[in-house]
């Protein structure tokens, strides 16, 4: 099940600065009397996603990126070639634009990815809940959670799809790398920013990610 207009990220791009939690429980999130999925757990964060959003106004929610340490295919099923046991950090981090400002919500209490998942869900309902109480609009209900833009992907800095081929990798890589470099203009920085790009993307190749 994939969820309409969120990205999914590997690995784990935890938000800078936020502590993580020491230990972690075992949680009590259940669908029908059974121990949460990945399925249900993204389907209720899609639901919760959908529901920020009044019927005739434009959507809220953009740029959304759910960025955890289990690899995904790009029809949005886990992917099974690379590991089906659950990783040993099951932290999440959601990354999204509200009103067009850039905001983060994320959750490492709990043991596994989709409890995790389960539980941003049930805190934007919460939240949500502030707004229908009339006790406070989404944006004051959300301003604890503003933050930075979600971490670039690397296809995003080379300009391709998060499929390209090496070739087409390597073509990005050299026509941007004549301007990011400082002999032609560019900067140190830009031309790092590139070639950290590039190896991520070859690395995906190699880890069988695309």
């Amino acid at each position: 099940m994939t969820i309409p207009g969120i990205e999914m990220a590997y690995p784990l791009r935890w938000v800078e600065g936020r502590p993580r939690t020491a230990s972690r429980k075992e949680a009590l999130w259940r669908h029908e009397g059974r121990p949460m999925t990945l399925t249900v757990a993204r389907k209720r964060l899609g639901t919760q996603i959908g529901a920020m959003t009044k019927p005739g106004q434009t959507f809220r929610v953009l740029d959304m990126v759910l960025s955890t340490n289990i690899r995904f295919t790009q029809s949005g099923a886990r992917d099974q070639n690379v590991s089906r046991r659950d990783p040993d950090d099951p932290g999440v981090a959601f990354y999204f634009t509200l009103d067009k400002r850039p905001h983060v919500l994320a959750c490492d209490r709990w043991s596994t990815v989709q409890d995790n998942i389960a539980a941003i869900a049930a805190h934007i309902e919460a939240l949500r809940g502030q707004e229908r109480w009339g006790v406070a609009d989404l944006r004051q209900a959300f301003a604890g959670h503003v933050a930075l833009p979600a971490p670039e992907q690397w296809w995003q800095v080379l300009g391709v799809k998060p499929g390209a081929s090496r070739d087409e990798i390597q073509a990005a890589y050299r026509q941007l790398a004549l301007k990011a470099h400082p002999d032609t203009g560019g900067s140190p920085q830009a031309m790092t920013r590139l070639n950290l790009a590039r190896d991520a993307g070859l690395d995906a190749l190699t880890n069988g990610e695309t």
